[in-house]
């Protein structure tokens, strides 16, 4: 294709060589995620994305993303949600903090994963001051319920 061409493509599809917002290689099929180096970034609460699906969430994500709270909200074993993979992540992620503050993890399902990252990787969680809260209260609501947990800052 020729240069010209490749740069009207581009214009008129800006978003296409995009993920989530991040420039990728439109000449691989695999998209590279370039992500700036800089200081962690500190929140209160954040949300692991894709449903703690293992596509999306490395290491470096938890080394980058220092929250207090993680919510994980993966229940569909067949798709790896949640990944044991990331749940794995967060552990070594946050071994490279520095610092140990307290980390709460919220799962919203109680998973087969969920249990068993628990029970292999407690004392590490200790280790690293990581809490998993477990839910504790249930919303009932016409035809379903679910567990809930109640947060406070």
């Amino acid at each position: 294709m020729p240069e010209d061409e490749l740069s009207r493509s581009s214009h008129s599809n800006p978003g296409k060589s995009l993920v989530n917002g991040v420039k990728t290689n439109p000449a691989s099929n695999k998209s590279s995620l370039s992500v700036p180096l800089g200081p962690p970034v500190y929140v209160d609460l954040a949300y692991i994305p894709n449903h703690c699906s293992g596509k999306n969430t490395d290491p470096e994500f938890f080394k980058r993303v220092r929250a207090s709270y993680y919510v994980v909200s993966g229940n569909d074993a067949a798709n790896g949600e949640p990944s044991r993979a990331v749940l794995d992540a967060l552990l070594e992620g946050k071994s490279q903090w520095g610092e140990n503050l307290q980390v709460t993890l919220i799962p919203t399902h109680d998973t087969e994963v969920t249990r068993e990252w628990y029970q292999q990787t407690h004392e590490k969680q200790q280790e690293l001051n990581i809490m998993v809260l477990a839910s504790s209260s249930t919303v009932v609501m016409q035809d379903e319920s679910f567990p809930a947990c109640k947060i406070e800052f």
